[in-house]
C-alpha cells in the first residue's frame, strides 16, 4: 500500500498536535536546543549543504546539552546525497582500550558486570572524527566556518533550557560531583538553572583547535594527552596511543521495504537491526485498520518490537570481531517465520534470538538542505554526562560506552581490546522504494528506546498518514532496558482501558509521567516532498528543541 506526502496527510484524531509542523523550501534542521537549530540554519544560509549545517549543529548542541553529547562521546549518521539518490553510512563510535581485557576485569573483581559510570567503560571518544569525516566527504565549507556558531555560543554563553538544565541538575549529582574535573562543567559545583547563562571557555578552546587543526589536534597531542591522564586519574587504562590510532569507518547501510518506504539504519554496531527487523514483522498485519489506541495494535508492536530486541540482543555487534548474518535477518522469509511466534491473544515473555539460515541520554538531529541532500545525524555521551570525566581545560565529558559490552565469554558482543561495544544510537533515513526519492530524515533519541520510537513514528506517518509533528506527539510505549526487558512503559495520557487489556494479555506495564518521560526518547522529522521540493518537520515535544526552515 502506497502512502502520499505530508500535503495530503490527514489531522491524528486521537491526539491533537501542540504544535504545527514547520514547513519551507530553503532548508530546515531540527533538533533538540533552538540556539543549535539557528547554527544550522545559519549555515545553510551562508551557502552550505546537509552536511555543514549538521556538524553545525552537532557542535552547538555539545555546548547547549552537555548533558547529552559532546565529543567526549560517539556519532553515526547517514547522509541522503541528491544527485546520486545514494544513502551513505558514517559510524563515529569508538574502540575499547588495548589494555581493557576480560582477564583484566576478572583480576580486579569486575568480570560480574561493570559499574555504569567506571573508567572501564570509557571508549575512544569517535565524534571529532566522525564530524570530520563527513565534512571530507560531502561538506563544502571550512570547518572554521561550520564550528564558528558553537564557538560563539561556548566563548560568549547561552541561556540554559528548562529540560537541559533538569537533566544537567541530574548529571551533577550522579556523575559530575564525583568524577575527576566534572566540576568543570557546573557553576560552583552546581547545575545551570533555566535561563541562567553558562559559559564553556574551555569548550571553546577545543572547538577552535579542531577549526585550525582538524581531528588530528583532537586525537594527537595536547588536547589526547589530557584525556588520557584524566582517564586513568580516575582509574581507567584508555592510552594516547589507543586516541591516535582511532579511525570512522563507512559502511553499507541496511534497509527494507516498509509498505513502499524504505527504511534505512546503520548496521551493527548499531541497534537499527532492532527497527528494521519489527518493521518487516509488523508489515504482515494491517495495522492502518486496527485504531492507533487499540490493544490489537499496541500488543503487536510491543511483540514486534520483542522479536526485533532478542535478536539484536545476540547479533549486534563490532562487524569486524563477530558479522551478523545482516541479509538473512532481514529477509521477508525470516520475518514470516518469527511473525508466526506472535500469539495475537497473550504476551510472549521469554521469546529468545533466531537462527536465520545462511543462503552462502543521546542527540538527534535532522537536517535537510535545498538542494534535497540531507543527513540524519545522532551524536551521544551515552548516560548523560558519561562517566563524568572531564579532561582538565577542556570543557567536555567523556562517554561511558563501554557499559553496554557483554562480559560473557562467547558472547558476539564480548568486550575486547579494540572493539567496538553495542551501540544504542542510530539515524534513520527513509526514501521511496521505487524511485529512490528521498521521503524523511528521522530519529529518536534515548537509550533502547530509540528503535522503538523509530518503529511507533513510522507507523504514525505511514499507517495514519500522520504529519511529522502529530507522528512526534503522539504517545508512546517503551520495553524498558530494551533487549532484556520485560515492562513495559506507558506514557501519560493513554486511557486505563488500554491498561487493563495489555495486562489482560499478560503484558506487565505501569505508566510514566512528567520528567520522566524522557525514557520515552525525543526525536526530529524532516519530510521532503519530491515534486516541489517542500519540507515539512516536526520537533519531539519531549524536549526544549524545535524545527526552523526558511
Amino acid at each position: 500500500m502506497r502512502h502520499s506526502l505530508p500535503h495530503s496527510m490527514q489531522p491524528d484524531i486521537v491526539f491533537r498536535s501542540r504544535r504545527s509542523p514547520v514547513i519551507g523550501r530553503g532548508g530546515m534542521v531540527a533538533a533538540s536546543q533552538p540556539l543549535a537549530v539557528t547554527a544550522g540554519l545559519q549555515i545553510l544560509m551562508q551557502g552550505g549543504n546537509a552536511a555543514d549545517a549538521a556538524i553545525a549543529t552537532a557542535a552547538a548542541l555539545n555546548v547547549t546539552e552537555p548533558a547529552s553529547t559532546g565529543l567526549g562521546g560517539d556519532c553515526f549518521a547517514l547522509y541522503y546525497e541528491a544527485g546520486s539518490r545514494q544513502v551513505y553510512a558514517l559510524n563515529g563510535s569508538g574502540r575499547a582500550p588495548a589494555a581493557l581485557t576480560l582477564e583484566r576485569l576478572r583480576r580486579e573483581g569486575l568480570d560480574g558486570g561493570l559499574p555504569t559510570y567506571h573508567p572501564y567503560t570509557v571508549t575512544v571518544p569517535g565524534a571529532c572524527a566522525g564530524w570530520c569525516d563527513l565534512i571530507s566527504r560531502f561538506g563544502t565549507l571550512s570547518l572554521a566556518a561550520i564550528l564558528a556558531p558553537a564557538i560563539e555560543l561556548a566563548e560568549a554563553g547561552f541561556p540554559v533550557a528548562p529540560l537541559t538544565a533538569a537533566y544537567w541538575e541530574r548529571g551533577v549529582q550522579l556523575q559530575l560531583s564525583q568524577a575527576p574535573g566534572g566540576v568543570e562543567l557546573t557553576i560552583a559545583g552546581r547545575a545551570p538553572h533555566p535561563g541562567e547563562i553558562f559559559r564553556n571557555p574551555g569548550l571553546g578552546r577545543t572547538l577552535r583547535r579542531i577549526a585550525d587543526g582538524g581531528a588530528e589536534a583532537f586525537y594527537q597531542g595536547e588536547i589526547a594527552a589530557a584525556i588520557a591522564r584524566q582517564v586513568q586519574t580516575a582509574g581507567g587504562c584508555l592510552e594516547e596511543a589507543d586516541l591516535a590510532a582511532h579511525t570512522s569507518t563507512w559502511e553499507m547501510p541496511i534497509s527494507v521495504d516498509y509498505r513502499g518506504w524504505r527504511v534505512w539504519e546503520c548496521p551493527p554496531n548499531g541497534q537499527g537491526l532492532a527497527a528494521l527487523l519489527a518493521l518487516n514483522i509488523l508489515e504482515g498485519f494491517d495495522l492502518g485498520a486496527q485504531s492507533p489506541l487499540s490493544a490489537e495494535r499496541y500488543h503487536l508492536m510491543i511483540e514486534a518490537m520483542h522479536l526485533g530486541f532478542a535478536d539484536a540482543g545476540w547479533y549486534v555487534a563490532d562487524p569486524v570481531f563477530s558479522p551478523a548474518p545482516i541479509a538473512e535477518l532481514l529477509s521477508k522469509n525470516y520475518a514470516a517465520e518469527r511473525r508466526k511466534l506472535i500469539d495475537p491473544c497473550r504476551a510472549s515473555l521469554e521469546l529468545k534470538h533466531g537462527t536465520p539460515l545462511s543462503s552462502s541520554d543521546t542527540v538527534y538531529f535532522s537536517v535537510v538542505d535545498g538542494s534535497g541532500n540531507a543527513c540524519s545525524f545522532i551524536n551521544s555521551n551515552y548516560m548523560g554526562f558519561g562517566t563524568g570525566i572531564v579532561p582538565p581545560g577542556w570543557g567536555f565529558a567523556i562517554q561511558n560506552r563501554g557499559h553496554n559490552f557483554s562480559l560473557q565469554p562467547g558472547h558476539p558482543n564480548v568486550l575486547a581490546p579494540g572493539k567496538r561495544p553495542y551501540h544504542t544510537i542510530i539515524p534513520a533515513m527513509v526514501t521511496d522504494s521505487l524511485s529512490g526519492d528521498l521521503i524523511a530524515a528521522y530519529g529518536v533519541m534515548g537509550g533502547f528506546m530509540q528503535p522503538q520510537g523509530h518503529v511507533q513514528v513510522l507507523v504514525g506517518l505511514v499507517d495514519d498518514g500522520l504529519d511529522p509533528q502529530a507522528a512526534l506527539d503522539r504517545l508512546r510505549f517503551c520495553i524498558q532496558d530494551g533487549p532484556g526487558g520485560g515492562q513495559i512503559a506507558l506514557e501519560e495520557g493513554l486511557p486505563a482501558s488500554l491498561y487493563m487489556e495489555l495486562e489482560a494479555m499478560g503484558h506487565p506495564v505501569n505508566a510514566v509521567s512528567g520528567l520522566r518521560r524522557s525514557s520515552f526518547g525525543r526525536g526530529q522529522v524532516i519530510l521532503r516532498e519530491a515534486q516541489t521540493g517542500v519540507l515539512w518537520a516536526g520537533s519531539d515535544p519531549r524536549a526544549d528543541g524545535c524545527a526552523m526552515g526558511y
